[in-house]
C-alpha cells in the first residue's frame, strides 16, 4: 500500500526518498486508490513534496522526470511553470539566510592578521560579450604594482576558454584596485588571459590593444565612455515594471526623480562610491530613457586605462548585484520598443584638445567612415537590434556625423565646434562591447592608418 499523504500536513518530515517517490509517481496510484483526497489537494501535497525535495537537494528536477508518469501528467502544470515557482521560492524563502549580505558586517571586522585578500578578476567566453569571473588568494604583503603580484592559473575548460585536455589557463595581473567590499588592505586586481606556452588567448582582447596604444603613446588618446545598462529582478522582469504590464511611456525616466520614475536609485548611488573608493575614475551617473536603465560613466582614462576601468566597473556593478538581489543587463535591446543601450565611447588625442585641432576631428571622422563595417562587426553583440535609426540612434548600414546630432553614427559636441577644439563621441558602440576593441580600433583607425 502507499503512503497515507492524506494524514501528512508538513512534508518537511519526510525523507527525500519518500519525497522523490510523490514526485517520481510511483506512489501516486496507490495512495489515489486508497485514500480519497480532492484533485486540489492532490495538487498541493504534490506541488510541496516537489518543493521540499528540491529545496534540500538544491537543484531542480529534469523534464523527464516531471512527465515520466500519467500522474504527474494529471496536475497538467509545466516545467517551466513549475521552475519558475521553485525559483521564486528559494529566492524569497529558503534561501534568504544565505543572501542577507549584512551578516557578513561582522567578520569583515575581524583581523587578518597581516595577510591581504586580493581577488583575481579576468574575463571568461561563456558569454561572446565577455563574462566577468573571479577567485580569491591570500598573500602576506601588500603590493605597491600589479608587477609585484604572482600569476595564478584557472579551469579555462569551464570557462570556454581551453579543451579539457588542456584546460590551464595562465592569469597575468594588470591593474590593481582598492576592494570596496572586503575594504582594508584587501583588493582586486584585473588579469588578462594566456596559454601555458604565453601566448595570449584568442579572447584576450587587452594585449592586442595595449600593442596598438604602444605604437604612439606620445598621442595621449583620451577615452570617456556612457555605459548604459538595465536592472532586472531575479525572475528577469525589469526592474519596477507592473508584472503583466508596461510603464508609462518614456518621456518622465531620463534624469527623472520620484518613485514613479526612477527604480534601482541605491544601487547605483552604491556602485558610484564603491567606483571611487576603488580608485575607478568614474565621473558621473543619471538615469536613462527607458524605466530601469541607467548610466554610468568612466573617464577621460588614456590608452589601455581606459578598458581596465569600466572593465572593473563592470565587475564591481555585478557583485552589487548580488547584495542587493538584481540583475545587471548589458544588452544592448533590452525591450522592444523603448530606447536601446549603449556605450557611447568620447574621443580625443592631445592635438584635437589644443587650439586648432578641430580640422583633425573632423578628419579622424572622415577615416571612421571608410572603416564604418569594420567598426560595426566589433562594437557589440546584438547591436543591430539596437542602431535601426530609431530612438537616438543612427542605422547600421549608413555612416553619418554632425555637430549636436544624437542621432549620427559620430557626434561632434556644440562644445567642440564653437570652440574649435575638444573631442568627438562615437555612438554606435552597443553597451556590451568590449572596451578594449573599441578604444583600439577607434585609436588604430584615427591615428595609425592613412
Amino acid at each position: 500500500m502507499g503512503m497515507d499523504v492524506s494524514r501528512v500536513t508538513d512534508l518537511k518530515e519526510l525523507d527525500n526518498n519518500k519525497l522523490f517517490n510523490i514526485i517520481n509517481g510511483s506512489d501516486s496510484e496507490s495512495f489515489n486508490e486508497h485514500y480519497a483526497i480532492t484533485q486540489k489537494e492532490e495538487e498541493r501535497l504534490y506541488q510541496q513534496a516537489v518543493l521540499q525535495y528540491h529545496l534540500l537537494k538544491y537543484q531542480f528536477p529534469p523534464k523527464s522526470e516531471l512527465f515520466s508518469t500519467s500522474y504527474n501528467q494529471h496536475i497538467r502544470r509545466t516545467y517551466e511553470e513549475l521552475e519558475k515557482e521553485f525559483k521564486l521560492e528559494l529566492l524569497n524563502y529558503d534561501l534568504s539566510k544565505f543572501l542577507d549580505f549584512s551578516l557578513l558586517n561582522t567578520f569583515n571586522n575581524l583581523p587578518q592578521n597581516g595577510k591581504i585578500m586580493v581577488e583575481y578578476v579576468w574575463i571568461g567566453a561563456v558569454d561572446p560579450s565577455g563574462d566577468l569571473r573571479s577567485k580569491t588568494r591570500t598573500l602576506d604583503f601588500i603590493p605597491k604594482s600589479a608587477d609585484e603580484l604572482p600569476e595564478w592559473n584557472y579551469d579555462g575548460s569551464s570557462t570556454n576558454q581551453a579543451e579539457g585536455h588542456d584546460s590551464e589557463v595562465i592569469i597575468k595581473p594588470r591593474r590593481i584596485f582598492k576592494d570596496p567590499f572586503r575594504l582594508g588592505d584587501n583588493i582586486l586586481v584585473l588579469c588578462d588571459t594566456y596559454k601555458p606556452n604565453g601566448e595570449p588567448l584568442p579572447t584576450n582582447s587587452r594585449a592586442p590593444a595595449k600593442e596598438i596604444f604602444d605604437k604612439n603613446i606620445e598621442a595621449k588618446p583620451w577615452y570617456g565612455f556612457e555605459q548604459e545598462y538595465t536592472l532586472y529582478t531575479p525572475e528577469f522582469h525589469p526592474l519596477g515594471w507592473p508584472k503583466g504590464g508596461y510603464p508609462a511611456p518614456q518621456g518622465p525616466y531620463y534624469c527623472g526623480a520620484g518613485a514613479d520614475k526612477a527604480f534601482g536609485r541605491a544601487i547605483v548611488e552604491a556602485h558610484y562610491k564603491c567606483c571611487l573608493y576603488a580608485g575607478i575614475n568614474i565621473s558621473g551617473v543619471n538615469a536613462e530613457v527607458m524605466p530601469s536603465q541607467w548610466e554610468f560613466q568612466i573617464g577621460p582614462c588614456e590608452g589601455i586605462d581606459a578598458g581596465d576601468q569600466l572593465w572593473m566597473a563592470r565587475y564591481i556593478l555585478h557583485r552589487l548585484g548580488e547584495i542587493f538581489r538584481v540583475v545587471v543587463s548589458f544588452h544592448p535591446k533590452p525591450m522592444e520598443g523603448w530606447n536601446g543601450a549603449g556605450l557611447h565611447t568620447n574621443y580625443s588625442t592631445e592635438l584635437m584638445r589644443k587650439e586648432g585641432g578641430y580640422q583633425l576631428i573632423v578628419d579622424a571622422v572622415k577615416k571612421l567612415e571608410k572603416k564604418h563595417k569594420d567598426h560595426v562587426e566589433n562594437y557589440g553583440q546584438d547591436n543591430h537590434l539596437r542602431l535601426t535609426g530609431r530612438f537616438e540612434t543612427s542605422s547600421m548600414d549608413k555612416f553619418t556625423y554632425g555637430v549636436g546630432n544624437r542621432g549620427a553614427s559620430v557626434r561632434i559636441p556644440t562644445t567642440t565646434f564653437n570652440s574649435g577644439m575638444g573631442y568627438f563621441e562615437d555612438r554606435r558602440p552597443a553597451s556590451n562591447a568590449d572596451p578594449y576593441l573599441v578604444s583600439s580600433l577607434i585609436f588604430k583607425t584615427t591615428e595609425l592608418e592613412d
